[in-house]
């Protein structure tokens, strides 16, 4: 696995999780059961911890770093090319592919932040609401239809884990 201790800190994995061969994962970082860190990720808990709780899904390349602490939360989506740093981003929520999070932020749990949205430092985001924008900016409230979805994302992705553990394999030519 792609874990690396730092300055005497070692990332701890809950049981189920499966990370990718090219991730990278570094010092003070803690992620929970069953999650998903997809190829190229980069978690570096070089400065301060990073949390992330269980059945999140951080997708291919995304970047998480930290000076103080980051935190994200049970069943959050992380997608592709999405960078976070030093935010809080609550339990259920789904950070949109090639999204930005800038320090200090909040989102609130079960809230959609859509693709290439840039959330500005110490920007607070409530439960429940779906932004979007350069910067972030309130579009709509979520809908029983956008948490469905949610749900059945991460549902595929917990079979998919079972899928990669069990049948990834590297190829010789």
């Amino acid at each position: 696995m792609p874990l690396y201790e730092f300055n005497n800190l070692k990332p701890t994995v809950g049981a189920g999780t499966w990370i990718a061969p090219s991730a990278e994962i570094i010092g003070n970082v803690t992620i929970g059961k069953n999650c998903y860190i997809g190829f190229g990720a980069v978690i570096r808990g070089d400065f301060g911890p990073i949390i992330i709780g269980n059945e999140s899904l951080i997708e291919e390349n995304v970047v998480i770093h930290t000076a103080t602490c980051t935190e994200i939360g049970n069943r959050v989506i992380v997608g592709h090319m999405a960078m976070i740093h030093d935010a809080i981003i609550k339990d259920g929520s789904l950070v949109g592919m090639k999204a930005m999070i800038c320090e200090g932020v909040v989102i609130g749990e079960g809230s959609i932040i859509a693709e290439q949205t840039l959330v500005i430092k110490n920007q607070q985001i409530p439960p429940g609401k779906i932004y979007a924008g350069s910067p972030a900016e309130l579009k709509k409230e979520v809908s029983e239809h956008h948490r469905e979805m949610l749900h059945l994302g991460v549902q595929a992705y917990i079979e998919l884990i079972q899928l990669y553990h069990q049948t990834l394999k590297p190829v010789a030519l």
